[in-house]
C-alpha cells in the first residue's frame, strides 16, 4: 500500500469557516488522521500483535465533538504557553503581563481560546512520508501575550508508524513559548475501559512537586520512594489513589526528561498494554513531560462511535517545558525573542511487543 494523504471536509465552524480532515496512510496500512482546527490529531489507528487495527486516540467522530465546551483539549496543540502559569501573571524585561485565569486560579494551555481552539493554516508537505504542516499567525496581545507569533507545527506519520511532530515559531517582540500536543491515548483502543492496567515506564529520576492548584513549588524532588517512580515499568493504577490533593486522584505531574532542551530526543516515555501488545515510545527534545491520567474525564459526553470517556480512560504525555517557567528563573528559560527560532521534536513511536 503506498503513502498517501487524504484531505477531506470535516464540518463548520460557528462563523461558516470550514474544517478539514486529513488522513495519513502510511506504507503499512497504519492511519493517522488530522485536523486544522486546532493543529489536532483526531485519530491514530495501529495493530495489535494479531494484526488487528484499532484507533488508540480519544476524541471525536466530526468537527461537533471538539467544539463542545466540554472537549479536555482532546489531540490538539495547546499554546501559547501550555500548563499552567500561576496567578496568570508573570514579567518579562521588566513589563508585568496579566493573562486569563482559566483553571482555578490559575492559567491553563494559552487561556480561554488558546491555540487549540483556533483554525489553523494547513499544507501538506510530503507524501512519501505523508506530512502535513500546520501554521498560525497570533498577534501581539492575543490572550494578552505580548509580540505577534508565527507558530508552525509540522506532522509527519512515517513507514514505521512513528508520528513525528516539529515545532517553530517566531517573533517581532520578546514573549513566552511553551507548545506541546495534548492527545489522550488508550493503547487497548479509544473507548475500551481505562488505562490504569497499561504498564508505563519514565526513565526520569526527578520530578516537579506542585502544590494543591497543581503549580510546581520550585523544588526539582527525586521519584525514588514516590508513587511517581516509574523507572521500571509499572501499572499506572497502582499507586495512581496516592496521587493528588482531594478529588479526582491521578497523575498530572511533570517529570524531568533532561535539565535543558537538547538537540536530539531523547526517550521520555515508554507505555505498554499489556493484553493487545501495542506500546508507544516518547522521544522528545523538551526537557519536561506532563503525565496526566485523565483525572478530569467523566464520561458526561459521547466520543468516538459514541464511547463515554469516565475518568482514567486515556493518558497524555505532554513534552514541553515546565510549568509556571515564567516564574521560576531556576527553570529552563521560555522567553522567545525577535531573530531567535523556537524548535523543539516530539515523536510517538508505536509499535507491538
Amino acid at each position: 500500500m503506498p503513502d498517501s494523504v487524504s484531505p477531506l471536509p470535516f464540518g463548520t465552524l460557528p462563523d461558516g469557516t470550514c474544517a478539514t480532515l486529513f488522513t495519513l496512510t502510511n506504507a503499512r496500512g497504519h492511519v493517522v488522521t488530522l485536523t486544522d482546527y486546532g493543529a489536532t490529531v483526531v485519530g491514530v489507528s495501529v495493530p495489535d500483535r494479531h494484526g488487528v487495527l484499532a484507533d488508540v486516540a480519544l476524541g471525536f467522530d466530526d468537527l461537533a465533538g471538539f467544539l463542545l465546551k466540554a472537549n479536555d483539549y482532546f489531540g490538539c496543540i495547546v499554546g501559547r504557553f501550555g500548563n499552567r502559569i500561576n496567578r496568570g501573571r508573570f514579567t518579562l524585561d521588566g513589563q508585568s503581563h496579566q493573562l486569563a485565569i482559566n483553571n482555578g486560579p490559575n492559567h491553563l494551555h494559552g487561556g480561554l481560546r488558546g491555540f487549540g481552539k483556533l483554525l489553523w493554516r494547513a499544507a501538506v508537505v510530503g507524501e512519501n512520508p505523508p506530512a502535513v504542516r500546520f501554521s498560525l499567525f497570533s498577534p501581539d496581545g492575543d490572550e494578552a501575550y505580548p509580540g505577534n507569533l508565527d507558530v508552525e507545527v509540522t506532522y509527519t506519520w512515517t513507514d514505521e508508524s512513528e508520528l513525528l511532530l516539529d515545532y517553530r515559531a517566531t517573533t517581532d517582540r520578546a514573549t513566552i513559548v511553551n507548545l506541546t500536543n495534548h492527545v489522550y491515548l488508550n493503547l487497548a483502543g479509544q473507548g475500551r475501559g481505562d488505562v490504569r492496567g497499561h504498564l508505563a515506564r519514565l526513565p526520569a529520576e526527578h520530578f516537579l512537586p506542585v502544590d494543591e492548584t497543581l503549580i510546581p513549588i520550585g523544588q526539582i524532588a527525586p521519584v525514588a520512594g514516590t508513587p511517581m517512580d516509574f523507572r521500571q515499568p509499572r501499572a499506572i493504577g497502582a499507586r495512581i489513589d496516592e496521587v493528588g490533593e482531594g478529588e479526582p486522584k491521578g497523575y498530572d505531574h511533570t517529570f524531568v526528561v533532561q535539565a535543558h532542551p537538547s538537540v536530539e530526543p531523547v526517550l521520555a516515555a515508554e507505555v505498554t498494554e499489556p493484553e493487545s501488545g501495542r506500546r508507544v515510545r516518547v522521544f522528545t527534545t523538551e526537557p519536561g513531560l506532563q503525565f496526566y491520567t485523565g483525572n478530569s474525564l467523566d464520561g458526561s459526553f459521547a466520543g468516538k462511535g459514541g464511547a463515554t470517556y469516565p475518568r482514567h480512560s486515556g493518558f497524555c504525555l505532554e513534552t514541553q517545558h515546565f510549568p509556571d517557567s515564567p516564574n521560576q528563573p531556576s527553570f529552563p528559560s521560555v522567553v522567545l525573542r525577535p531573530g531567535a527560532t523556537y524548535r523543539t521534536r516530539t515523536s510517538y513511536r508505536f509499535d507491538t511487543v
